[in-house]
């Protein structure tokens, strides 16, 4: 039987502590790919990664888990997006800063012929500009995730996505 918390406020704590859970079980720790269901095979969607960035800083405020954790998971998917193939070829990651929705969680290529997305990859982006802004220590780590999330910010070409 699972005890129902008592107060609205504990209520609230036991649903974003499972929100945040399911980020940690679905991670792949050497590039930062969330999946995007619980699903066995599911492929990461870039939206999740960027709810996943979004959720790291805050629980490292609440203590559930260590920035130093926090920080190597974030330059893992920093990394990651940074050096994917951004050339449009249907293997790639992406398109002139642009995403597909879903990739493959260990490789990072494009699968289900899923659609290069400007939705999802303003989801990813406002994940990484919250890290950006969260992570500012001067250390060489926080540094570098600082630089990669403005890459990736300024990589990405809105007036061609206009045409």
């Amino acid at each position: 039987m699972v005890k129902t918390p008592s107060t609205d406020d504990a209520l609230l704590e036991a649903l974003q502590r499972a929100a945040f859970s399911y980020f940690q079980q679905t991670v792949n720790p050497a590039n930062g790919l969330i999946a995007d269901t619980s699903r066995a095979n599911s492929p990461c969607s870039i939206a999740v990664v960027g709810f996943a960035l979004s959720i790291y800083p805050i629980a490292v405020e609440r203590g559930w888990m260590a920035r130093a954790d926090a920080v190597t998971c974030t330059v893992a998917a920093l990394r990651f997006f940074h050096s994917s193939d951004q050339s449009g070829s249907p293997e790639a990651t992406g398109y002139k800063g642009f995403y597909f929705h879903f990739l493959d969680m260990q490789s990072g290529q494009r699968v289900w012929r899923s659609e290069l997305s400007m939705i999802d990859t303003a989801l990813l982006i406002a994940g990484v500009l919250t890290a950006r802004m969260y992570f500012t220590a001067s250390t060489p780590q926080e540094t570098e995730l600082r630089e990669l999330a403005d890459a990736l910010y300024r990589r990405i070409d809105w007036r061609w996505a206009q045409n």
